[in-house]
């Protein structure tokens, strides 16, 4: 979830971003991992943006990651293949506070190879330069304040002086989804209106993922019980751990052993079939 809220964030505030991370508010479009011709290590986390003269690459981690050095070089080659002439900007942006040595890490290096890139870690930034732009506001709470309600209220008070929607509705659901990081979710309720952010893209998009979730979860549930209630009369009572291993059988698995269970005469059969899916 925090992923793709980053993710939306940089392309439909890309401007902002252009200012923040390379000083000044150059044009730049979305650019496709499928654009470098191979395969992306991580197409979730990935965020490329492109103008006529550079590619900013971003990944927003919330938790520490020893993968990461490897995978800003790899990037870095992938592009260069592909757009030789253009210049690559680099940043691993680090959201939660952490001891971990890896957020230090801003360098690969091998026998006769390295690689930098920059490294923020938002604990670290200080809230005045985050609370100046937009797309940026949804990260105040996550940078260095010590009273992050406090700083909740001003980013609130932000939003309402946006544009209207749908800028400021998907502005307030993604600082409400981010401060989740740091925040108890009732400060958030009180802090933030709730009515703005239901326009949101982004609340949408949690509330249609939710939707289908429960429903795959409901088919689930029924054919469960069908198979249960089927597989009792055929061969009778069943111990717990046997339904425990059915109900969490796939859709998929689950009528195909409502089919084969027709042919059942023992518990035996039962086994025998769980054994080979």
């Amino acid at each position: 979830m925090f992923d793709n809220v980053c993710k939306f964030l940089a392309e439909n505030f890309s401007s902002d971003f252009a200012r923040w991370l390379l000083g000044e508010p150059i044009g730049l479009t979305k650019l496709s991992p499928t654009e470098l011709f191979v395969q992306p290590i991580r197409a979730d986390a990935l965020i490329l943006l492109e103008s006529e003269q550079t590619i900013l690459h971003i990944e927003f981690q919330t938790q520490p990651d020893a993968e990461i050095p490897f995978r800003m070089a790899d990037y870095r080659l992938r592009v260069y293949r592909r757009y030789p002439q253009k210049q690559m900007h680099q940043v691993v942006i680090y959201l939660k506070p952490t001891a971990s040595p890896l957020v230090e890490e801003n360098v690969f290096v091998i026998p006769r190879t390295r690689h930098e890139f920059e490294v923020i870690r938002l604990w670290e930034q200080p809230m005045e330069a985050l609370l100046e732009l937009p797309g940026l506001l949804p990260f105040v709470v996550l940078s260095r304040t010590a009273d992050k309600p406090q700083a909740l209220r001003q980013v609130a008070q932000r939003i309402e002086n946006l544009a209207p929607q749908p800028e400021q509705s998907n502005v307030a659901a993604a600082t409400s989804i981010l401060a989740g990081l740091v925040l108890d979710k009732e400060v958030i309720r009180q802090v933030l209106r709730e009515e703005i952010m239901l326009e949101s893209v982004i609340y949408q998009d949690i509330v249609a993922q939710a939707t289908a979730k429960g429903r795959a979860e409901g088919i689930q549930e029924g054919e469960t019980s069908l198979v249960l209630r089927l597989l009792k009369r055929r061969i009778g009572e069943l111990d717990s751990q046997l339904e425990v291993t059915i109900g969490n059988l796939s859709v998929a698995q689950l009528e195909e052993l409502g089919e084969a269970l027709l042919d059942f005469s023992s518990q035996d059969d039962l086994l025998a079939w769980l054994a080979s899916h």
